[in-house]
């Protein structure tokens, strides 16, 4: 049976790639990464991705996120 959307031709997942909070997880993973690798040069090994995540958290997540809201960029300040 075809769904509502096949129908019209829309693809499921493209609704989901559009979407904000798809695009803000992208954004704070591209952070993450490249805090992650920053982190490893620093170490001289790969610290992983939980413990960047962890650290990247903990030391940048806030200012990082008022700096996009500033941009007009990001969520709403609730969701923070």
């Amino acid at each position: 049976m075809e769904s509502e959307s096949d129908a019209k031709g829309e693809d499921p997942g493209q609704f989901v790639k559009n979407s904000v909070l798809y695009k803000e997880f992208l954004a704070e993973r591209e952070e993450i990464l490249k805090h992650k690798w920053i982190e490893s040069e620093k170490a001289g090994a790969d610290i992983g991705f939980e413990k960047a995540l962890l650290d990247w958290i903990v030391k940048h997540r806030s200012n990082w996120r008022q700096k996009r809201l500033k941009e007009g960029r990001g969520s709403t300040p609730a969701n923070a």
